[in-house]
């Protein structure tokens, strides 16, 4: 395997382990001889079904899973059930995948050479990008929810990206609590990070109920106890 080669095979398994969650989802397809489903992996890991069904074609589109639709006898109009089984080179992912502390550290170091105000802008508006792509992906053609239940949806996906996510009522408002950081110390040295939770929020609240204004009310960056964002 030549360096290009190499780097190509780092960075498709990066694509498809890079986030803890689908990691242990990968791991329960592969423990399970009959594949498993979007509503088994949604129940098992307490996921949205949407976010579920996000891992699993991330997995499939890097090879890793094969999918099997499975039809129904009779003439119903219910949507065909897919099931996703590890492939048979399972036993071959030995490339190891890229150091997330590494890259959050280069993040954090790349946006302190910038000024504080453009730094942060440019943080939230990547966050906002990736959170309507990820809300394009949970919800097609669903058009826009209630807004705590898209609240929740979007919990549920900051959840499946490491931030063990939920949401809370508060007074008129609904706050969103991260009882956990994926990006760890590296927040605490440039705060301005919490920008992209931030960002990403409002992207995915624009895309499955409309444009929001979240507000961070709470920090650990800032050394409070967890991460509050107020809708």
């Amino acid at each position: 395997m030549d360096d290009r080669e190499f780097s190509a095979t780092v960075a498709a398994i990066t694509a498809a382990f890079g986030d803890p969650t689908r990691r242990d989802i990968y791991l329960f397809a592969r423990a399970s001889e009959r594949g498993v489903t979007a509503t088994e992996v949604a129940d098992t890991f307490e996921l949205h079904p949407n976010v579920a069904r996000h891992h699993l074609d991330k997995l499939a589109a890097g090879g890793y899973v094969d999918v099997h639709v499975e039809r129904t006898e009779g003439a119903g109009a219910g949507r065909p059930s897919k099931r996703y089984q590890a492939g048979p080179d399972a036993d071959a992912l030995d490339v190891p995948g890229r150091s997330d502390d590494l890259l959050v550290t280069l993040l954090g170091k790349a946006l302190a050479l910038l000024p504080r105000d453009k730094a942060e802008r440019m943080a939230e508006d990547v966050g906002e990008e990736y959170g309507r792509t990820l809300a394009g992906q949970m919800a097609p053609g669903d058009g826009h929810r209630s807004r705590r239940a898209a609240i929740v949806a979007v919990a549920d996906a900051l959840t499946a990206h490491g931030f063990a996510a939920h949401a809370e009522a508060r007074g008129s408002s609904i706050a969103i609590i991260n009882d956990h950081c994926p990006l760890g110390a590296v927040a605490s040295q440039n705060p301005l990070i919490c920008a992209v939770d931030r960002g990403m929020v409002r992207g995915m609240l624009a895309g499955l109920y409309g444009d929001t204004a979240p507000e961070i009310a709470s920090s650990r960056a800032l050394g409070e106890d967890i991460c509050v964002t107020v809708i």
